[in-house]
């Protein structure tokens, strides 16, 4: 199936859009591609831990990952305690959302399909919302705090339970239903349902229990901590790895499930682990970073665009690192270094993935029209 895959990249790219054949002659990605991406990471992740309400030179900043003394104290303790584990999990967050939205897109074939669109990070949402409400008079971030390792394990078994609920669901009906489009709307509804029994709940809640759940939904990587970060981390390294171990079925996906179960695949047993992987990188994310939008439908279309191709043993560690990088720029562009103010990270992800989602929708009638 490699041989056959390879062969098929170097005339042809499978399109995700419609589940045909575009009819384009593509180059096969180079080494200095992949070391351009690598670079501008790397500057992201150096800019995300100099620039901030205080500027530290990066020389500083290098000093102070390797170790040295020769640093101010109080740049020492800004970087290891807060910038550090805020570029990580803005990191981990990004490849995880890219990801997920990659496997979705795939799986149902639909260029707009990703885990929040879909319904995924809403079910995630009102399983963190149930949390929320029963945390009693703790606020969201002391109630991760002291919730202990058991208590943040319970807080993605929750976000994650919530997610695979709600698309489970979907899926269900989706077997009923042929049109992608339909499928679209229906986890739309599921969407608007979930976020429903979120209002009714706040209604039975305390003032400062909504304000924290609200907060929560503008999505923020500054409030995970080291310890959190014990449980975030291998939640997120688990889903990633799936996705690896899946690339050949959602190579084969792309060409429908009849194709797929001709070269031997049990697609029943690749859509569960499609989603149950997805579920728990959607889920992990939404815990503890907020219900973060427009990375997971946009990052997998770059990826398609900058490495011109649909085969996923090199589009799932391209998204990776295209959703590690524009999550470290959304997360600085959200803090506006130099000043004292903050801008939700949602908003800024909306900016630079809307116009992203608008260009494939006019490319892909753009190319309708010529085919035609």
């Amino acid at each position: 199936m490699n041989s056959m895959l390879e062969s098929q990249d170097e005339t042809q790219t499978p399109t995700i859009l419609s589940g045909s054949i575009t009819r384009h002659f593509l180059p096969r990605t180079g080494p200095f591609l992949w070391g351009i991406m690598f670079v501008i990471m790397a500057l992201a992740f150096a800019l995300e831990l100099s620039l901030g309400s205080v500027w530290i030179p990066l020389k500083d900043v290098v000093s102070i990952l390797l170790g040295q003394n020769n640093v101010v104290e109080e740049w020492r303790q800004i970087i290891l305690l807060f910038r550090l584990p805020r570029a990580l999990t803005a990191m981990l967050a990004g490849a995880a959302l890219g990801i997920a939205g990659l496997k979705m897109q795939t799986l149902f074939r639909n260029p707009l399909a990703d885990p929040f669109v879909l319904g995924i990070s809403s079910g995630a949402g009102l399983g963190v919302a149930l949390v929320v409400m029963a945390a009693g008079g703790l606020k969201w971030s002391i109630f991760l705090e002291q919730a202990g390792l058991a208590g943040n394990i319970s807080l993605i078994l929750s976000a994650t339970f919530g997610a695979t609920a709600v698309l489970g669901v979907v899926l269900g009906i989706a077997r009923r239903v042929e049109s992608n489009l339909t499928l679209l709307i229906i986890g739309l509804m599921f969407g608007y349902i979930t976020s429903s029994i979120v209002q009714v709940l706040m209604q039975f809640s305390l003032e400062h229990q909504m304000q924290s759940y609200i907060a929560w939904t503008f999505g923020s990587f500054g409030s995970v901590t080291w310890k959190q970060i014990t449980v975030f981390a291998p939640a997120v390294v688990c889903g990633l790895t799936v996705a690896w171990v899946l690339v050949k079925p959602l190579d084969a996906l792309l060409l429908g499930n009849g194709y797929a179960r001709s070269m031997g695949i049990n697609v029943s047993l690749v859509r569960f682990w499609i989603i149950g992987g997805a579920s728990v990188l959607a889920g992990a994310v939404t815990a503890y970073c907020g219900p973060i939008g427009f990375l997971g439908i946009a990052v997998p279309h770059l990826g398609r665009i900058i490495l011109k191709t649909s085969e996923h043993r090199r589009l799932v560690p391209a998204v990776m690192i295209i959703g590690a990088t524009l999550a470290l720029f959304a997360d600085l562009i959200s803090q506006a270094p130099g000043t004292q103010m903050a801008m939700p990270l949602n908003a800024v992800t909306a900016l630079i993935g809307a116009p992203v989602v608008v260009g494939v929708i006019l490319r892909r009638k753009q190319m309708m029209e010529t085919d035609g």
